[in-house]
Formats: structure tokens, C-alpha cells, sequence
């Protein structure tokens, strides 16, 4: 997290503020903004695959616009007037692995009245975006197929949350080209941040993941495992077998030794 402030700087000085960021996910706050602030997003590792950024205006976002820096040009993203949307996600191809630069302009004022042009953002690899916005994004996590044997032994190992449960829900938001599937939750294997969580009257484990409104998803019976990928704080579908097939393959494989990692049977 970075956060800042306009008032801090000489109120004469035309000075470009500029930040670096080293985290491949994070979020920055800049409050009164004045003049504009050039944020240069240069993650630690070897980001040769991290070449398509992501970014999510917080839902009060106020007084700038932001843009990308490509080939000396500078290149709109986002708006003031768009940053507003709910749950609006731009995505766009970085051109240099070696970093990103955003621009973030003032918009103007008359008054000193507060205002906070926040967002998250996140670096995605080559591997798992396809397009140029989110709606369009190919995540590996909601590709709407079924997967194979192998994706699913390695979806267990390698996702950010892994749940057995049962639908008790599906919604759609065509606007924003959505499902939500509301999940009963009966055993979290995984999780990496709290989605997923024990409701204090009824006892009951819960949450939503979201899916691509293309994926199609309905309402189905029976126990599922549930695993996938998390984006902004939101839980993104990935392979989702019924649970009876998954055991079924995961124990074939472990009995031949092909599994990538244990799993914990119930």
C-alpha cells in the first residue's frame, strides 16, 4: 500500500512526483490530489511473463484521471468520471517487462475539499489474460470448460482457495458480465484471505466466487470442490468437478504416484 497526499508538496513547485512499487499486486491511496504523480510499478522478480496490468478504482474514487506511459505518450485509462463504476476493471498490455509506468493527473479544482483517487492494481502473467479488458479476460480461473485430470491434481496444489461445498445460489449481472455462485461451504481446505466464512447464527460456512457470465453457470445438486484463484479480493472460479469424480482421479493418481501434492481425504 502506498498512500500520499497533494498537500504535501510546494504549492509553486510543477514538479512530477514520482513513487515505485515493487509488489506485483497492491494498491495506492492519493489524497487532495494536486498536479500528477507518476507511479512506476517495478516488481523484485524476474517479471519477463508479468506483462498485462489490472486496475480496479476504489468505488469513491475522485479528482484525477489516470494513464499509461507508452512509448513517451501517454495513454488514457481511466477517467474521473469512470473511476466510479462499480467493481470497474481496466486491463490493458504492459509493452515493457521490466516495468509499467502510470501517470496520474489532477483533475482541477476550486476548493481544497478532500478527495481520494485510490486503486488497486495487479501485474498478471502473459499465461492467464487474453484481451484488453476484464470482461474479455481469459483467467485461467474461469475459462468455462471443464478441466482435465492434470489441471484439476494441479488446481488442488496450486490455488488460492480449495472448498467442498454445494451451491445455494446463482446470480447473474449481465452489466458487468458476471455470475456469482453462493457456495455452502462444509470443509475449506484452503483459503488465502477470509471469503470464505462461518455465519455466527446458523453455524453454517459460506461465500460467493464469480465466474465469467459467458461460463453459463446454473444451479446444480451434490457436493463439488470448489477451488480457484483470488482477484481484488474476490474469489474467481477455476476447476469445479463434482467431489466423487475428483476422488476418483485424485486417488488413481496417487495410487500410480502422478499426484503433484497430497491432498487431505476426508
Amino acid at each position: 500500500l502506498f498512500a500520499g497526499s497533494g498537500l504535501s508538496r510546494e504549492p509553486r513547485s510543477r514538479a512530477v512526483e514520482q513513487v515505485h512499487l515493487r509488489c506485483t499486486a497492491g494498491s495506492l491511496q492519493w489524497m487532495y490530489p494536486a498536479r500528477a504523480l507518476r507511479v512506476l510499478l517495478e516488481p523484485n522478480l524476474a517479471s519477463a511473463q508479468l506483462t498485462t496490468l489490472c486496475i480496479k478504482p476504489a468505488s469513491d474514487f475522485q479528482g484525477a484521471s489516470i494513464y499509461v506511459e507508452r512509448a513517451g505518450q501517454l495513454h488514457l485509462v481511466l477517467s474521473e468520471a469512470e473511476g466510479a463504476r462499480p467493481r470497474h476493471v481496466s486491463c490493458f498490455r504492459a509493452h515493457s517487462p521490466q516495468g509499467v509506468a502510470l501517470f496520474l493527473q489532477a483533475s482541477p479544482q476550486r476548493d481544497i475539499s478532500r478527495r481520494t483517487a485510490s486503486f488497486q492494481y495487479e501485474l498478471l502473467s502473459n499465461q492467464s489474460t487474453a484481451g484488453p479488458d476484464f470482461k474479455k479476460m481469459a483467467l485461467v480461473e474461469a475459462m468455462c470448460r471443464p478441466c482435465d485430470n492434470m489441471e484439476l491434481l494441479m488446481a488442488i496444489c496450486s490455488s488460492d482457495f480449495v472448498v467442498k461445498g454445494s451451491i445455494q445460489s446463482v446470480s447473474h449481472d449481465s452489466e458487468n458480465h458476471m455470475s456469482q455462485v453462493d457456495v455452502r461451504v462444509q470443509k475449506v481446505y484452503r483459503q488465502k484471505n477470509q471469503i470464505f466464512q462461518q455465519e455466527e447464527g446458523s453455524g453454517e460456512w459460506q461465500g460467493p466466487i464469480r465466474t465469467l457470465l459467458q461460463c453459463k453457470v446454473k444451479k446444480g445438486g451434490g457436493d463439488f470442490l470448489f477451488t480457484g484463484n483470488e482477484h481484488f479480493g474476490e474469489a474467481w472460479l477455476g476447476c469445479a468437478p463434482r467431489f466423487k469424480d475428483f476422488m476418483l482421479v485424485y486417488q488413481a493418481a496417487r495410487e500410480r504416484g502422478a499426484n503433484p501434492c497430497e491432498f487431505e481425504l476426508d
